[in-house]
């Protein structure tokens, strides 16, 4: 039960919730059951479009441990996060996570969520600090998402009894909601590649000033090509300032969301391709100039 309670905690950790910090998902080797968290404002027939989304019928439900979430809950607990109007005024998103095999990393699938994205979630679980975990959050139409990852957060309290650490919540958090709003202008890939990297380089070179991460911000931002406000880069270097500051490392963030890095890695392997093209044709240009 603690085992996968933990990855619960993590992902509703990962988007601001109540929070309180740095979790461990795979605590023992005792197997339990996968849980459910349940919008609490769904319609029989909206239940039951939801179930067929996350892959479970009627009859394997009594497999899951389930629980809901109330609109009251998702307010209470994001409101500090994210503007009323994106959490709404009913709770019909759900989520459904799974124990994944050691060393899989994190895996979220989404369904008729539009507020969130699969790798903006990847990004914010893994900075909370789960690992290897199937999560596949739904809803009966297009939605933000919120409730689902109340539930969980309401869920591992619930079963557990125990709280996430305010410091990993809130970054989690924090990240989901700047990411999200990042990605109104530049795009939700460039978004969470852009945080990925930035991400990495704060924690691989131990970065904890916010001149070396306002530096970091801007190098970023280049490499991955686009142009921040003042305000977006203020933004993002007091989540980074606040990231800095977990107990999490760079092998981890690349194995647990490994679609993510692999991409960055694809990305710049592109780009030294491209200098080097470059550079031979710079060396041809130059020869001829030379004759003359």
């Amino acid at each position: 039960m603690k085992k996968l309670a933990a990855l619960m905690s993590v992902l509703a950790l990962c988007l601001g919730m109540i929070g309180t910090g740095t979790i461990t998902a795979r605590a023992d080797s005792v197997e339990v059951k996968p849980y459910i968290a349940f919008g609490a404002d769904l319609t029989s027939s909206q239940k039951n479009k939801v179930m067929e989304l996350l892959g479970v019928t009627k009859e394997e439900l009594a497999d899951y441990e389930t629980i809901t979430v109330t609109n009251q809950d998702e307010h209470k607990n994001l409101d500090s996060y994210l503007d009323k109007s994106v959490i709404g005024t009913k709770a019909l998103s759900s989520v459904k996570i799974e124990e994944a095999d050691a060393g899989s990393g994190v895996t979220v699938t989404t369904h008729n969520i539009s507020f969130v994205t699969e790798e903006m979630y990847t990004n914010a679980l893994v900075t909370a600090g789960i690992n290897d975990a199937t999560v596949t959050v739904a809803a009966p139409f297009k939605i933000s998402g919120t409730a689902a990852l109340v539930g969980a957060m309401k869920a591992y309290e619930t079963m557990t009894g125990e709280a996430v650490d305010s410091d990993s919540a809130d970054a989690a958090n924090n990240e989901l909601v700047e990411t999200s709003n990042l990605a109104k202008d530049v795009g939700a890939d460039k978004a969470a590649e852009f945080v990925a990297s930035l991400k990495e380089k704060v924690v691989s070179g131990d970065l904890s000033s916010e001149e070396d991460i306002l530096k970091a911000v801007d190098e970023t931002a280049q490499e991955v090509g686009i142009t921040l406000t003042d305000s977006q880069k203020q933004s993002m270097t007091a989540l980074m300032k606040k990231i800095s500051g977990l107990d999490l490392d760079t092998d981890s963030l690349k194995n647990q969301a490994k679609d993510i890095y692999n991409k960055l890695k694809d990305f710049d392997d592109a780009n030294g391709i491209m200098d080097k093209i470059k550079a031979f044709f710079g060396k041809i240009i130059d020869f001829f100039k030379n004759l003359f």
